[in-house]
């Protein structure tokens, strides 16, 4: 990539506790007045920084005992080779909403993992000279350092090789056996192995392609066991019309309805041509259908460790899922198969099945499969998480495609990170360093009374709130923001420096100004947490606030009147270095002349006053 990041992001995993807390913790004052010349004068003990560790008290957050479960869970990602963006994007997306539930004071289950058994893993562990096994190791445990690098918080990791899966699975099986609706004949159809499933021809391209892979189906003729799918139609239908929001966004709900009211039919659950997978229980020379096996991933995550495999205790752990994210491919075996599958058992549907968009790279959807993906190992390693997870969330509307291009990643993330909030928070640190001795002179509440700017702010913290709540992710960070650019106008229109330099009053509503726009950037660090986790600690970091605090906070931390009279602020760093691209320095440092040294450039000197 023909980009460098000159600053060093760390890869800290920011848990969002969401327990109660209570730390009693003593606030310095001042114990003289302030005198607003052209410096400010502070008693000389102040002079040392000095760190807020109180916690900001959450009267009404629940108990970890009382709290609502959350459960959300990412697909688990097939293993037949390492993990591309488009895997990334949906577990970044998961972890942010996750987060954000955690700031609710949820007590969250992060569901992710990998899907292991199949003819397409057989073959790729066969070409790379590798077992199943190993290279499903492999592969898994790349997905897990992946995690790790791009902060994912994750509660669960299932893999469907892991025996308590396994057992699981054949529980679950059994049961809709017992059920009557499983059943044994030959099948004969047009099959792609890539997305390992029978096609109809009339939803196939021309020689007879899949649609998402761009490779011909091939012809199959099998003695299969069955799943009475169109048993449950009636009951599909019954539930989109009386929950039609357990498929979002409205417009995937609509693909959904139309498949169902096509007709659906039986599906195949059992392979006698694959190896590499669960025995079926009742016939050990047939292998459950992958999808038929992956798919109780999302239950079998939730028993615990080292518990005996059973359904009925791992449903009991936290089932139904309150969210499942997936990528719009993978809709109908969600939307249609699952609940079906759970009908048939005898179990509760998830609360609502999320089908995102795809990312593009050429104007293709990106994957394996294709050969054109965007490696984030690369992304993360040049840029850091907090740009990637920003950059995709922000700029992807959750739920449509999106496109990705490395001009445009890092215009965007200057622009956003560096500079609305970033270069904000540095001006402001510099001026309250500069003749505050970078103390807060008041709370706050105190300095934003009657000031517009701070009902501006609410107003886009609960815009944000309502955002995050409706996975309008992207629409959440435009909200947080627009509190970046709120806090540029004010200051811009102010011109504390300007006002510092006056003395008397227009000093004293200087210094307050400061503490209003450090309030602001205290509640963009919590706002945009669930995004850019490592970007907000170091926010907080430089507020004065301590680790633990920040670990702690919930989302009523964003409401205004949390910075208090006389608070240290620490000694302002750049939060977020702009990411040069490599060209445009070489082409200025082609073009550049020599510049006389009486004179300044226009950005130099608001830089030097700020």
């Amino acid at each position: 990539m023909a980009a460098r990041i000159n600053y060093s992001v760390q890869n800290t995993l920011c848990l969002l506790n969401p327990f109660n807390y209570s730390i009693n913790a003593k606030t310095t004052h001042f114990k003289t007045g302030i005198n607003f010349s052209k410096n400010l004068i502070f008693p000389r003990k102040l002079k040392r920084p000095m760190f807020c560790t109180c916690a900001i008290s959450n009267n009404d957050l629940q108990s970890s005992e009382a709290a609502e479960t959350f459960v959300l869970t990412t697909p688990l990602y097939y293993v037949n080779a390492p993990p591309h963006m488009g895997s990334a994007y949906t577990t970044i997306a998961a972890d942010a909403i996750a987060r954000f539930q955690r700031l609710l004071g949820k007590k969250v289950i992060f569901v992710t993992g990998t899907d292991e058994h199949g003819e397409k893993i057989a073959a790729a562990a066969a070409a790379a000279g590798s077992t199943p096994s190993d290279h499903c190791d492999v592969i898994s445990q790349a997905y897990r350092t992946l995690w790790k690098d791009l902060e994912i918080t994750y509660d669960k990791f299932i893999r469907t090789t892991d025996p308590k899966h396994e057992g699981i699975v054949k529980e679950f099986y059994s049961r809709v056996l017992a059920k009557g609706d499983i059943y044994r004949a030959d099948y004969e159809g047009l099959y792609c192995v890539n997305c390992e499933e029978y096609k109809d021809e009339k939803e196939l391209l021309d020689n007879n392609c899949c649609p998402t892979h761009l490779k011909p189906c091939i012809e199959r003729n099998e003695d299969n066991y069955f799943f009475a799918l169109s048993k449950y139609q009636k009951q599909l239908e019954e539930n989109l019309t009386q929950n039609p929001k357990f498929v979002q966004p409205p417009f995937r709900l609509n693909e959904v309805q139309s498949w169902i009211k096509s007709g659906l039919k039986d599906f195949s659950i059992s392979r006698a041509s694959v190896d590499w997978g669960i025995p079926v229980p009742n016939d050990n020379k047939q292998t459950i259908y992958v999808w038929f096996d992956a798919l109780l991933g999302y239950i079998s995550a939730l028993s615990a460790e080292n518990e005996q495999p059973d359904l009925q205790t791992a449903v009991s752990c936290g089932w139904p899922a309150s969210l499942h994210l997936i990528g719009k491919d993978i809709l109908r075996f969600h939307a249609v198969y699952w609940p079906a599958m759970l009908m048939s058992a005898g179990l509760d549907l998830p609360k609502k099945v999320f089908g995102h968009g795809f990312l593009t790279k050429d104007g293709m959807k990106m994957g394996k499969s294709l050969g054109n993906t965007l490696e984030p190992n690369e992304l993360v390693h040049n840029f850091g998480s907090d740009a990637v997870r920003y950059f995709f969330l922000r700029e992807v509307e959750f739920g449509s495609d999106g496109d990705y291009s490395e001009e445009r990643f890092i215009n965007i993330v200057n622009a956003h990170l560096a500079n609305t909030i970033g270069n904000l928070l540095n001006r402001t640190l510099g001026l309250l360093k500069k003749n505050c001795q970078s103390t807060l002179v008041v709370d706050s509440a105190v300095a934003a009374e009657g000031n517009a700017l701070k009902d501006t702010i609410e107003k886009l913290v609960e815009k944000a709130r309502i955002h995050y709540e409706n996975l309008s992710l992207s629409s959440a960070c435009e909200a947080v923001l627009e509190i970046g650019n709120a806090g540029n106008a004010y200051m811009d229109e102010n011109a504390p420096w300007t006002r510092f330099k006056q003395g008397g009053a227009a000093s004293e509503a200087a210094a307050k100004d400061l503490v209003i726009i450090l309030e602001a950037m205290r509640i963009v660090a919590i706002a945009l947490s669930p995004v850019a986790p490592s970007f907000c600690w170091r926010i907080y970091e430089q507020l004065g606030f301590s680790k633990d605090h920040f670990n702690t906070v919930t989302w009523s931390g964003t409401k205004w009147g949390g910075l208090k009279g006389g608070q240290v602020m620490a000694q302002p760093k750049p939060v977020f270095a702009r990411i040069e691209n490599k060209t445009e320095l070489e082409d200025e440092a082609a073009t550049k002349k020599p510049v006389k040294s009486k004179q300044k450039k226009p950005q130099a000197q608001v830089a030097a006053e700020a």
